[in-house]
């Protein structure tokens, strides 16, 4: 057999699949349909739905092993770059973002994230399932029994409490995969920002929170043997673009559908919805 000819063959044994190619396709383009209209219908971050989504599409087309939840992650925090920005350039047009708060917390958010990967890094997929299952259980029951009226204080916290806590919201939601808003919303409206504002700060709390960590993910090496094709690193490059260019075109559609219905029950089924995820995540992780 010729150089050439065994170069080829070597090439051809190297690329995917076409039919898991077609299959991971549509999958993704669902996924990331679906997570648009979601996030534009109840202000939820995607990755709340992006990460359990890409769970399911990378085990279904048999890609797995100890690293499988940290491609999630990754993945879901590169999606998560650019929405976050889209959607801070949105709300600052409108003079919502609150770049006190902002600069105040940015810091110590960015620490907690770049530890966030170190510890992703380090613990095995079905402990991040685990503290996935966990955590998502405590941000729904908040969405579903959550009041408005509740308060922790006057002002968003400075000094010693915003030194604990900044990081402590940049390491949790690098461990869910997920933006600001599952953590940051919650926060800033028990601390009195009124909630258009807090929303459009935790789009900030997105970026801070997703660059440094992909940077990290990127260089997390991932078994070649268990990775999807199209992976550098921990971040799945094929997701990332089909999920942005389907999150891009049907995030409108749920932006429309809010206006024309109103959205907090709507809330109360999908804080259901994520609460069963979080059991099922919890189940796997378990090993039942």
């Amino acid at each position: 057999m010729s150089t050439m000819t065994t170069s080829l063959v070597t090439t051809a044994t190297l690329l995917p699949d076409t039919g898991v190619l077609a299959q991971m396709a549509g999958l993704l383009i669902v996924t990331g349909a679906v997570a648009g209209v979601l996030a534009g219908l109840l202000g939820v971050g995607g990755g709340i739905v992006l990460v359990p989504a890409f769970f399911y599409v990378f085990q279904t087309l048999g890609y797995g092993g100890d690293q499988l939840m940290q491609m999630c992650l990754a993945t879901s925090l590169a999606t998560i770059i650019v929405t976050s920005l889209r959607s801070v350039f949105s709300h600052n047009k409108k003079g919502a973002v609150d770049w006190e708060i902002l600069r105040g917390w940015g810091p110590g958010i960015a620490i907690g994230a770049i530890i966030g990967v170190t510890v992703a890094a380090s613990l095995r997929s079905t402990t991040l399932q685990a503290l996935f299952g966990i955590l998502a259980l405590v941000i729904g029951l908040y969405m579903a029994l959550g009041r408005a009226e509740w308060r922790l204080g006057d002002a968003m916290p400075k000094g010693l409490r915003r030194a604990v806590a900044s990081p402590m919201v940049g390491l949790l939601s690098v461990l869910m995969g997920i933006g600001g808003g599952s953590f940051g919303v919650p926060l800033m409206s028990l601390h009195a920002t009124p909630i258009h504002r807090a929303v459009a700060t935790a789009a900030g709390f997105g970026v801070i929170i997703a660059v440094p960590s992909v940077i990290g993910f990127l260089f997390v090496p991932i078994d070649t043997a268990v990775r999807p094709p199209f992976t550098v690193g921990a971040v799945n490059l094929a997701a990332f673009v089909v999920v942005i260019a389907m999150t891009l075109v049907t995030a409108p559609w749920g932006v429309k559908l809010a206006h024309a219905m109103d959205p907090k029950p709507l809330k109360r089924v999908f804080a259901v919805f994520l609460i069963l995820v979080a059991l099922n995540m919890l189940r796997k992780s378990l090993g039942f």
